[in-house]
């Protein structure tokens, strides 16, 4: 079939163009990327890592290896922080580690002395700028804003650390407050499940300071990864879940 750019320039004695020629569609879409759609936040955490052990590229970052899905929406119906699966096969360990990182602002030794989500949040770039406090003001002040977003990507001073959680997007939808996520890289096999309890409390504040009800927490994923030393760990969490054989269904 003609494409519409490779057409001839139109003539007085051209003949119209077939049917078939100006059948050229407005847009054509190309699938990407995988959606999972789940109840809870455990129940998303165990899907994604079902995902990355069954279907995971070799990759590597900063030298390690890793098993790498690439494009990965989580949408996630009922986010709750208290989730009983992450409670059972997580661990407190890093449930403990990225709590801190949300809510102490001191720098972060294990990311090279970079600064903590908290200060990303709550002091942007050092300015004493509250980004939380400037969502909840802008969907009070328009309950219909589809811009209350906040980053925590600090461009002038983050050179070797980049943060995995890049921005955040918070809106009121059917009268519940939604939050939409971007991440450039999460590793489920060690921290993932903490982001996703972490965003959770965030959007559950943000609700509360509404006085709305929790909605739905989105999280979109370039690299959803998991180390090759944490393959076993995955493994023996799904098992005891109930869903290693669920690895198999992607």
């Amino acid at each position: 079939m003609m494409d519409a750019r490779s057409a001839p320039a139109s003539t007085v004695d051209a003949e119209p163009p077939s049917t078939e020629a100006r059948r050229v569609p407005a847009a054509v879409s190309t699938r990407r990327g995988t959606t999972l759609a789940t109840r809870t936040l455990g129940e998303a955490w165990l899907e994604v890592a079902g995902l990355i052990l069954a279907h995971g590229a070799e990759s590597s970052f900063g030298g390690l290896p890793l098993l790498e899905v690439d494009l990965v929406t989580l949408d996630i119906a009922s986010p709750n922080a208290n989730d009983a699966l992450i409670a059972a096969h997580a661990s407190p360990e890093w449930l403990a580690w990225m709590r801190a990182n949300f809510t102490d602002h001191s720098r972060v030794a294990e990311l090279g002395g970079a600064r903590s989500y908290a200060s990303r949040l709550f002091d942007y770039a050092g300015s004493g700028r509250d980004q939380i406090a400037g969502v909840i003001e802008t969907l009070r002040r328009d309950p219909r804003a589809s811009y209350a977003t906040i980053t925590t990507f600090e461009p002038l001073t983050d050179v070797s650390y980049i943060p995995c959680v890049s921005l955040l997007d918070f809106w009121l939808r059917s009268g519940r407050l939604e939050l939409v996520v971007y991440a450039h890289s999460i590793d489920f096999g060690k921290k993932g499940f903490a982001n996703l309890v972490q965003l959770a409390e965030l959007q559950r504040h943000v609700a509360e300071q509404l006085d709305a009800p929790v909605g739905p927490l989105v999280m979109i994923i370039k690299s959803a990864t998991i180390y090759l030393t944490e393959v076993a760990l995955m493994r023996d969490a799904l098992a005891a879940a109930g869903r290693l054989d669920r690895s198999e269904d992607y």
